[in-house]
């Protein structure tokens, strides 16, 4: 089911430059409030961007906030990594990848961008939560690890109009969660990247492409071999040379 709240997106001359323009103005909003300290000006900035979820009838809301729910975790995420970049070039930098994707990734249509934008949501929202809550409660840790995952992948699945894609993502979302309850007890770093956010960024890519190719009759039985060896290859090659001893336990 396509998003209820269709966007006003003006297609040529002025009214398309002064869209573009408006939305070229948030990401540097954001990135002034947060080089003055004031990031929580500059989620709320994210956050009313998205004021439009909201006008239309209340029983709408809930459907036109999952609509656009890959956007707002995209938009607070990068919020989350400026806070914690101390170089105003690399601040400056999130700022501009911020813009592209409000202006280039975010308004495409096609499955394979809309796939992509699932897969960023995804990654971002994992990495940013991780990098600033890895010592939260492991309660909280779960469910809002399951709760990005499944956002992630109710966005995926409804680009195919698949009729199971709530069950699927549903099921995606608690695996996520059940894989970050027992990992939070152990939780291991790669640099920035936290080992919950390796392993359900690789499976979830594998089982998106799988997904992909079979809605489109293009998976055989040997690639769909392939792919369920390389996916697990990843898991094992990530869990016997992680350093266990060096962990944070929940």
């Amino acid at each position: 089911m396509r998003p209820l709240l269709q966007k006003i997106k003006p297609a040529k001359g002025f009214s398309r430059i002064f869209y573009l323009f408006l939305l070229a103005v948030l990401p540097l909003s954001v990135f002034i409030f947060v080089r003055l300290d004031f990031a929580g000006i500059a989620i709320a900035m994210v956050l009313l961007s998205k004021w439009r979820m909201l006008a239309v009838k209340p029983r709408f809301w809930a459907s036109n906030v999952r609509a656009n729910s890959v956007d707002i975790i995209v938009g607070i995420s990068i919020v989350l990594f400026m806070t914690r970049t101390e170089s105003i070039v690399l601040t400056l930098g999130w700022a501009v990848l911020y813009g592209i994707w409000l202006i280039l990734i975010k308004p495409a249509t096609g499955i394979f961008m809309i796939s992509a934008q699932a897969f960023i949501g995804q990654i971002c929202g994992l990495m940013a939560l991780y990098l600033v809550w890895p010592a939260g409660p492991t309660v909280g840790i779960t469910f809002l690890t399951g709760l990005i995952c499944f956002l992630a992948a109710r966005h995926f699945f409804d680009s195919f109009e698949e009729p199971y894609a709530r069950m699927l993502a549903f099921t995606w979302g608690y695996f996520a969660a059940a894989l970050a309850w027992l990992l939070a007890h152990w939780l291991l770093y790669y640099g920035l990247i936290a080992q919950p956010t390796l392993l359900l960024s690789a499976l979830g890519y594998g089982i998106a492409v799988v997904y992909y190719l079979d809605h489109y009759d293009r998976l055989s039985r040997g690639l769909r071999r392939q792919f369920v060896f390389i996916m697990l290859a990843i898991v094992l090659v990530v869990l016997t040379f992680s350093d266990w001893g060096d962990k944070i336990v929940g």
